[in-house]
């Protein structure tokens, strides 16, 4: 058990879920309380103690399932290389029945004979891995779909809700398939063959630019971050309280002891909330980027005395005003549909965007604004008009510039990446939450 869970942690850590050793040691003491044949309560023992995040739960019950659940299920039966239609049929027609029924236990019985007879690679070198795509067309789930028909008697409501609880049913018989699946190999291969893919990243490693099913976890996942960044964000500027140091003070006191002890005095400095200046590349190249890196910017405004937001594409507009409802989701979406950011062929073009904003905002910019660029820095191969961002950076207390591209990327092909970094603070690359979350608790 000990080896196990140890294994468990370090799969747990290779899929970006933060476990401390001091977790590990929670997690031993926790299972002494639990029977070992009581799979549920090791499995929430284990939960309880490892992980602090709920978006973090499935990875946990993914890896959970391939190292605490090898060794069951029916022996893979010898298959002809002819196909066996009669006993495909078979097995579709108890498949059909159990969904319509509900009958949990019958589905993951027949997840698991279903792998065990029809889901075996024979092209393996070794035999020992197992696909569920093949057994998913095996059984052309797609026809049970077809197949079903809601009680003709009853409402168009109640037949809908009919056919969202057999789709529902089948995408429960999908995943006990897939479990079933990743076990057996697990159980040939070990665990580890099969951690390596079957997770996904964690919610805060997962790339914004590739982002797609996932959108509601981000969006869930904005909320909290953004209260611990404004709590974190808040804690270091009143620490930030002592300035510059008053010898003036400090050689007056001294006087009184001859120097010994020697006393420094410091000017009392009252921080300032900064104004935050905010333009956004919202062309679709990093539109999932620009969503929520303004989501998250807009949750932390508490912390900024003020909060200006400028969209663009191929020319700038102005959208603090669609952020006045709490409703981040719908203000992004207004966005999207209502700024003013094209006036040529909807491609990116820094170089003017740069120079229009200095020439109608310029003026705007004073010395407590950091002012922060959130694109991919590819001009398409137009002016770079580098000298717009060299003015405005000047007039700032920070310039700031959050890249969504790999650092490897930077440079390549139309991205003026290098040449618009000479002329901010920091060019740096952002590419998921965890990476947007390590630059506003370090720099903002």
């Amino acid at each position: 058990m000990l080896d196990r869970l140890l294994e468990l942690t370090d799969a747990l850590r290779g899929a970006g879920i933060p476990v401390a050793v001091s977790e590990e040691i929670d997690a031993l003491n926790a299972i002494k309380h639990v029977e070992f044949v009581d799979k549920d309560g090791v499995r929430s023992a284990l939960a309880a103690t490892m992980i602090k995040s709920d978006s973090h739960r499935h990875a946990f019950d993914t890896l959970f399932e391939l190292y605490f659940a090898t060794g069951r299920g029916p022996a893979s039966e010898p298959r002809e290389d002819e196909d066996r239609p009669a006993e495909h049929d078979a097995l579709r027609d108890e498949l059909f029945d159990a969904l319509v029924t509900g009958d949990v236990a019958a589905l993951g019985d027949i997840a698991r004979r279903a792998v065990a007879n029809f889901g075996r690679l024979q092209n393996s070198p070794s035999g020992d891995w197992y696909s569920n795509y093949q057994v998913m067309r095996t059984l052309d789930i797609q026809s049970l779909l077809e197949r079903f028909e809601p009680d003709p008697a009853a409402s168009e409501i109640e037949r809908r809700l009919q056919r969202d609880e057999f789709e529902a049913r089948v995408r429960d018989f999908r995943r006990l398939s897939l479990a079933e699946t990743r076990r057996r190999v697990a159980e040939q291969r070990g665990p580890a063959a099969v951690a390596r893919y079957a997770v996904t990243p964690v919610i805060e490693d997962l790339p914004f630019l590739s982002a797609t099913a996932d959108m509601a976890e981000l969006r869930k996942a904005i909320r909290p971050l953004a209260r611990k960044l404004a709590t974190r964000v808040a804690m270091k500027r009143r620490r930030s309280t002592r300035g510059a140091l008053d010898i003036r003070r400090t050689v007056r006191h001294s006087m009184s002891t001859g120097g010994v002890p020697f006393d420094t005095e410091f000017r009392h400095r009252v921080p300032h909330r900064p104004e935050l200046i905010v333009l956004c590349d919202i062309s679709s190249s990093v539109a999932r980027f620009a969503r929520f890196s303004l989501m998250l910017t807009h949750a932390l405004a508490a912390q900024f005395s003020r909060v200006r937001s400028f969209a663009f594409v191929d020319s700038i507009d102005e959208v603090t005003d669609f952020f006045d409802d709490e409703d981040f989701v719908a203000a992004v979406d207004r966005m999207n549909e209502e700024a003013d950011v094209v006036s040529g062929d909807g491609h990116s073009d820094y170089g003017s965007v740069l120079e229009s904003f200095w020439e109608t905002y310029g003026n705007e910019i004073g010395p407590r604004a950091t002012l922060l660029i959130l694109g991919d820095a590819r001009n398409n191969y137009r002016s770079r008009r580098t000298w717009a961002l060299k003015a405005l950076s000047k007039k700032a207390r920070h310039t700031f510039w959050l890249n969504p591209e790999p650092i490897g990327d930077w440079d390549t092909g139309d991205s003026a990446a290098s040449e618009y970094a000479a002329y901010v603070d920091r060019m740096v690359e952002v590419r998921t939450l965890r990476q947007l979350e390590d630059f506003i608790a370090r720099e903002l």
